[in-house]
């Protein structure tokens, strides 16, 4: 089982995820049309920079938004959750020993201790999102299967990672799960909400050109 997941299975994933979330940009950015958007975003690039830089790099930071500062607790949770995502199986000691066999790259890696840390932290605020969006209407009212289906899979691939870590008597079962589950999240990721981890990118770039072109120093030159 632990061969067939970590051989060309694993390397097809990697393809389909970079493939897929590529292919979801360029379309995304080709979709976008001034006359819908109300946004002349050639002519006034330099104004749409500038709003796009500040956007993507506020709303990446802790409390560096309104929105964010609104609800302290949630933001807390989101980004632990998140860095942990991210972080982790980037520089996880193991996934550098795997990127090393693979693509002979000396990929670097995080001390463990750390790793846990952060493993942890996004396990716990992923179970804090899971609750928040069961506990408040206005979040359960736009969740479907499919979200709450996204969200057991990102947990479990977290909790099954973790156990695995730590190299417990069921250690095969939970490095099997936790590899499958990762397999699963780069199949699926340009198909389903998942691939608002490229997204996310898309639509702060463009709120960011929108608000800085109409609503920014070129405001008075515009009649909308």
């Amino acid at each position: 089982m632990y061969e067939i997941l970590t051989g060309p299975l694993l390397w097809i994933s990697f393809a389909v995820f970079f493939v897929g979330l590529t292919a979801r940009v360029v379309l995304y950015f080709k979709g976008l049309d001034w006359r819908l958007d109300r946004v002349a975003y050639k002519p006034h690039m330099n104004y749409g920079i500038k709003g796009a830089v500040r956007s993507v790099y506020r709303w990446l930071l802790p409390f560096g938004t309104h929105s964010w500062r609104a609800k302290p607790i949630f933001t807390l949770m989101f980004f632990a959750f998140h860095i942990g995502l991210v972080i982790v199986p980037i520089f996880l000691e193991g996934h550098a020993v795997m990127i090393r066999n693979g693509l002979g790259i000396d990929w670097p890696s995080m001390p463990q201790i750390l790793a846990d840390v952060l493993a942890i932290a996004a396990l716990m605020g992923g179970i804090g999102i899971a609750v928040r969006r069961f506990l408040l209407p206005e979040v359960r009212i736009l969740t479907d299967f499919k979200d709450v289906m996204l969200l057991v899979l990102t947990l479990t691939l977290l909790f099954s990672g973790i156990m695995a870590s730590y190299h417990t008597a069921n250690y095969s079962l939970w490095i099997n799960l936790h590899i499958l589950c990762g397999v699963i999240v780069l199949l699926t990721a340009p198909f389903t909400k998942l691939a608002h981890i490229a997204l996310f990118f898309c639509t702060r770039i463009q709120l960011g050109m929108d608000f800085g072109i109409k609503r920014g120093g070129m405001k008075s030159n515009f009649d909308w």
